[in-house]
């Protein structure tokens, strides 16, 4: 059973912030082999969700940005990432799912933005997200930004 916890900037702790990094790095940099600057200045005033099993291992995790951070007039989800021994177990759907609930209850039930990478469409899809049709390349790897309507 996975354990979330959704944490400031300013108040995760110095090991808390290296697991992020770390699993950020492992995926994004060293999987994808796609060097970038990740550290790009947006952790500072984002919230920061963690999923962990029950011995205490990063999981899972996605950042959660305030309206206008990424996009004028939307809150955004990003950096979204499952360790690989987390792939195939639902723990990417399930951190997505309360990602999206989160944002509502931090920012508001506004419409939320995301660059997601092009091959994962159709499970953002199935999360409600709406593609824009906007395809680009975002440090050489497709991306599609992603609309998840507002509530009500």
């Amino acid at each position: 059973m996975l354990q979330f916890s959704c944490i400031p900037f300013d108040l995760l702790t110095a090991g808390e912030l290296y697991q992020i990094m770390a699993l950020r790095q492992e995926v994004f940099v060293v999987e994808q082999n796609c060097p970038y600057l990740d550290a790009d200045g947006k952790d500072l005033r984002s919230w920061h969700l963690m999923a962990r099993d029950g011995e205490g291992r990063l999981l899972a995790y996605t950042r959660l940005l305030p309206e206008g951070v990424s996009y004028p007039g939307y809150t955004s989800i990003g950096r979204v990432v499952s360790a690989p021994a987390a792939r195939g177990t639902g723990a990417g759907r399930e951190i997505v799912r309360r990602s999206i609930a989160m944002c509502w209850h931090l920012f508001g039930e506004t419409p939320i933005k995301i660059g997601a990478q092009s091959y994962l469409l159709a499970f953002y899809s199935s999360l409600g997200f709406r593609s824009t049709g906007e395809e680009y390349l975002e440090d050489g790897i497709p991306h599609t930004k992603m609309i998840l309507p507002a509530v009500g």
